[in-house]
């Protein structure tokens, strides 16, 4: 990135300034960055145009191929360094059969002093588009801290120099470390679960739940005979629960079934297995009880 601001013609005390507008290309529209150059930081217009000549290209291999069959780039000893590195990176990359996850983005920038080598994020690719606009707005609610850009998760880079800060002698020790976005795995996972029409708050498919006293026991004994079926079930844990706040609750939770007993379902060893969404009941043989649930889950999915 010096490379490029040097080749351009940005004077090296702005390095580091223009360095963080460049940072807001994934965010931020050129257009936006390149005024934020000229007008608030000074920068010529020219200056500014020959920079985006570079930071608009990300790729792969044949990127890097490109920039050093680019004689004007190469005269630069840190440009032509920082892109052997990338080439060296994709030849390991290749090595491990993970070129395809790797993009070389020549506007991925950091403002930070720190960094002495190759830079990278890790970013969510299968964003929906409506998901991304999300993000942004959650983004400008937010101060700009300069590491993240939409979908991304983790970040870091190679920072030789930065160990040798607290030993005695100074010496260079070489590093690579990466920080995870903890905040923003959440609000990612949480916007998907906004966006998901599938995505229900519970993973339970059968409430077993009754309206008379002291049923308790019995409905533990059912549940515990749905589960020994793999089917997930619970029941709510209130002795003498009100049938009708049970159903609510099978409501609010999404839970699509209900396993209703009582003492005349007993004695016939029968369950009244009611679909919540249609309201509807049948009388289900407690033998059959597990075969006739996947059946009606699999007709709802």
């Amino acid at each position: 990135m010096d490379g490029i601001f040097a080749i351009s013609g940005v004077p090296e005390c702005q390095f580091r300034t223009i360095c963080s507008s460049v940072d807001k290309l994934d965010k931020t529209p050129w257009e936006e960055v390149r005024n934020e150059m000229v007008k608030e930081k000074g920068l010529s217009e020219e200056i500014a145009d020959k920079i985006y000549q570079y930071v608009q290209f990300k790729g792969g291999p044949e990127l890097v191929d490109k920039l050093l069959a680019d004689e004007n780039f190469t005269k630069n000893e840190s440009a032509k360094a920082g892109v052997e590195d990338m080439k060296l990176l994709f030849k390991y990359c290749k090595i491990f059969g993970c070129i395809e996850n790797v993009s070389f983005d020549l506007s991925l920038a950091r403002g930070l002093d720190y960094y002495t080598g190759v830079i990278f994020e890790a970013v969510l690719t299968d964003l929906s588009e409506d998901l991304i606009k999300k993000m942004k707005m959650a983004d400008k609610d937010k101060s700009e801290d300069g590491q993240v850009g939409v979908g991304s998760v983790a970040g870091g880079g190679r920072y030789d120099g930065l160990v040798g800060m607290f030993d005695a002698k100074g010496k260079k020790v070489p590093c690579v470390g990466v920080s995870l976005g903890i905040e923003r795995i959440f609000s990612i996972m949480e916007k998907k679960l906004e966006a998901s029409k599938e995505t229900r708050p519970s993973k339970t498919k059968v409430l077993v739940a009754s309206g008379q006293k002291n049923m308790l026991d019995e409905r533990l004994k059912l549940v515990n005979e749905l589960w020994e079926k793999n089917i997930e079930a619970e029941v709510i844990f209130k002795a003498n629960s009100k049938l009708l706040n049970q159903f609510q609750y099978c409501e609010e939770n999404q839970i699509p079934l209900c396993a209703v007993i009582g003492e005349s379902e007993l004695a016939k060893n029968v369950v009244m297995l009611r679909d919540m969404a249609k309201r509807q009941q049948t009388e289900v043989n407690r033998e059959k009880l597990s075969e006739e649930i996947v059946k009606l889950l699999e007709l709802k999915s």
